[in-house]
């Protein structure tokens, strides 16, 4: 599958891949600073923002959606940025395709299972009444017995249309059925063996201490970075600290 990539700058190429009810744009002021050194490309991925829509979310199908449309782009060898699912579909790309990639950045997430209550917001998701006369409001306050947080709630009903198309932009049918996937990890076979950064928001309890003998049998190369004032979505809580540690990264990177 060809995703939807948005692209600005020129230079190494730097892929920037969002979580789940995520879209490319999400990383829209770390693209725009990147951007004066690197070619940049965020991307859609399947069933997000512009990019097409499929059953199939294993890791290893969204990492050939990556390597597909890096191919389309003439990109070789990439930086590859991921938060969340993002992160663990860079993982993949790494693993199933390590030439492919220059160097690796896991914003927040961990190859291993979780239990984040996606189901829960997916099943709430798809309760909205997907009316024309439907609000931006009432939608929020429908929500808000399954999705406390209000801004979560905002991030999430950027997705959705209102008015006379109201409808969901994403596939979240797709979504909700492959929760189980998405919440998981499929191992790969083989290693990626090149410069790899773990960061972590200090509120989140996303990548653990207990979790990094796991990921130093697939990344030898691993570090870890504790990013403060942040929590899971790093790049938004703090993102001067996040872009400080994206530069830093890949300060020496050529493609």
């Amino acid at each position: 599958m060809i995703l939807n990539a948005l692209q600005s700058g020129e230079g190494s190429p730097v892929v920037l891949l969002h979580g789940l009810f995520g879209a490319a744009r999400n990383f829209g002021v770390v693209q725009r600073a990147l951007s004066a050194r690197f070619r940049v490309i965020a991307l859609d991925m399947r069933n997000h923002g512009a990019s097409p829509h499929g059953d199939d979310m294993r890791y290893a199908t969204q990492a050939a959606d990556v390597l597909e449309t890096l191919d389309a782009l003439s990109t070789g060898p990439a930086a590859v940025i991921g938060h969340s699912m993002g992160g663990k579909a860079a993982m993949a790309v790494a693993l199933t395709q390590p030439a492919a990639i220059g160097r690796l950045l896991v914003s927040d997430i961990a190859p291993v299972l979780y239990q984040h209550g996606n189901t829960g917001i997916a099943a709430a998701l798809q309760a909205l009444p997907l009316t024309p006369s439907l609000t931006r409001a009432e939608a929020d306050a429908r929500l808000a017995d399954s999705v406390a947080d209000p801004a979560v709630r905002a991030f999430l009903l950027q997705n959705l249309r209102f008015g006379a198309s109201a409808g969901w932009r994403i596939g979240l049918d797709q979504i909700a059925a492959a929760v189980p996937d998405l919440e998981g990890w499929a191992p790969l076979p083989g290693t990626y063996d090149g410069p790899t950064l773990f960061v972590a928001g200090e509120r989140s309890d996303y990548v653990r201490s207990e979790d990094r003998p796991t990921i130093r049998t697939m990344f030898p190369r691993a570090r870890f970075v504790t990013l403060k004032n942040a929590g899971h979505w790093v790049h938004a809580d703090n993102p001067a600290g996040f872009l400080a540690v994206v530069e830093a990264f890949l300060q020496n990177w050529k493609s």
